[in-house]
């Protein structure tokens, strides 16, 4: 630790295990948030009862990702993630673009779930008595997690594994309900079919269910934090996926079971998608679960929003420390050993913005939330189609005892996958968020604007300091 009141560049060590490394990843993809607002909406605008099978079909394709991911932060142990991987796999410019797009990308997430924050409390507590307009909401959650996010990562971790346990354990007690009373009409397969999973608008189905996974890949920011990393991060890497998947998979099937595969459909059309799970709470777990549930759905976006915020955090200060962005950015506390001037600054992002939606008046779900989170899983798209080919060119010379498989082929093949991906939302960007006019191209070329802003910041320090620049993404454990 450094010296009372002397700030040092470094977090605090030996600080997560792999449990609370999982569970701050997983509260990031909010499993109950993604249950009630995301498995709905990938129904009713995708592939119908197909997203069970769909949710199969893109764990497989991020436990590819992973592969090559995990070998990878076996020899590149740093808080920059996608950043550090970047710079280290494909040179110190593509880094710069890599830390600039993500901190644009972990921002619009965050910030763009303070809208849905607002909403869902608003709704929620109104029922007793408490009736606020929205934005009270979410200037509420800013200053919770500004308190949270500027202390010590291990407070932080505490909250989150009390949230996301009850989240879960609310949503898969209503799933044994429904599968110990046989759903509506008995339980099939026909979700995991391929003809029910490319049915309709398979691609928007696909979309949607890679959203509901963004914030797994979190668990390399963690990695000067972790207890022992090269074995803490591969397995909470592994474990993110796996449970996500399985958890995504196994839900979406029992909510179609719940309803009956005929009336999945009539039934999402003539009510808002969102209530749907709760539908479900009602008729399976009774009223009074309803409700908790709804507050469980409050508490699962607080835990996504304070999973964000640490990413940003440590995003800033290591781009600071390595310096990206100026070298004020880039220490810790002297007492938390937390990135607390990154804290900081997206707090007041997040303040900033959450104002501007308010001021103009703009709804938000559908302004703040849609477009903002839509805008941040494209770069985070990106950033892991980016990522993929950094791994082949880090192992390229040297395998450094990791096997063709996990360096090679698949992250070949996930790399494609992921730049097809990020095509297809970067094109149909206005259809998917609802943005309209110049927001439908002007919102997704923030990520190449970023990306370009990256590489000039990076090509500056190269002229100013080319040993730093050659440093960029190395190992700091």
């Amino acid at each position: 630790m450094a010296e009372a009141g002397i700030p040092s560049n470094q977090l605090k060590k030996n600080s997560l295990g792999v449990a609370a490394v999982t569970f701050m990843v997983v509260s990031a993809a909010a499993p109950l948030t993604g249950a009630a607002g995301g498995i709905p909406l990938s129904m009713l605008l995708g592939n119908g009862i197909g997203i069970p099978g769909t949710f199969l079909i893109v764990t497989a394709i991020l436990l590819m990702f992973a592969a090559g991911y995990v070998a990878m932060s076996r020899h590149v142990k740093n808080a920059g993630a996608f950043y550090a991987f970047a710079a280290q796999g494909l040179g110190g410019h593509i880094g710069g673009a890599a830390a600039l797009i993500a901190m644009l990308s972990y921002n619009a997430m965050q910030i763009g779930l303070m809208g849905l924050f607002g909403y869902a409390a608003a709704g929620t507590f109104a029922q007793f008595g408490l009736d606020l307009p929205w934005y009270y909401w979410s200037y509420a959650a800013i200053a919770v997690i500004a308190v949270l996010g500027y202390r010590q990562v291990d407070l932080s971790a505490k909250v989150l594994m009390v949230l996301v346990f009850f989240e879960f354990a609310i949503v898969l007690l209503l799933d044994v309900v429904i599968l110990g009373k046989g759903g509506a009409n008995g339980l099939n397969l026909a979700p995991f079919m391929p003809e029910n999973i490319f049915s309709g608008t398979w691609s928007i189905g696909i979309l949607y269910s890679f959203a509901g996974f963004i914030g797994f890949e979190a668990t390399t920011i963690y990695s000067e934090e972790a207890r022992d990393p090269h074995v803490t991060v591969p397995r909470a890497t592994f474990l993110s996926v796996l449970a996500i998947g399985i958890f995504y998979s196994i839900t979406s099937w029992l909510m179609v079971m719940g309803i009956g595969n005929e009336q999945l459909m009539p039934t999402l059309g003539g009510m808002d998608p969102t209530m749907f799970l709760f539908q479900l709470g009602s008729t399976y777990l009774g009223d009074t679960m309803s409700m908790i549930m709804g507050i469980l759905f409050v508490t699962s976006v607080f835990a996504a929003l304070l999973a964000f915020h640490n990413a940003i955090a440590r995003y800033i200060f290591v781009t600071g420390r390595e310096g990206i962005l100026p070298a004020a950015v880039g220490f810790t506390h002297a007492q938390h050993l937390s990135p607390h001037i990154g804290s900081v600054i997206q707090t007041v992002l997040a303040l900033i913005f959450v104002t501007v939606f308010v001021v103009n008046g703009l709804d938000p779900v559908l302004n703040l939330f849609s477009w903002l989170s839509q805008l941040g899983t494209l770069g985070v798209l990106g950033l892991m189609s980016l990522t993929s080919f950094a791994v082949i060119a880090f192992f390229a010379k040297d395998a450094m005892g990791e096997n063709a498989l996990s360096t090679k082929i698949l992250p070949v093949v996930s790399g494609v996958i992921m730049a097809v991906l990020f095509v297809k939302i970067f094109m149909d960007f206005g259809a998917l968020t609802g943005a309209e006019g110049h927001l439908s191209w002007m919102l997704p070329s923030l990520v190449i604007v970023a990306g370009v802003v990256g590489i000039l910041l990076a090509a500056k320090l190269k002229a100013s300091d080319p040993a730093k620049f050659a440093d960029l993404g190395k190992t700091k454990v």
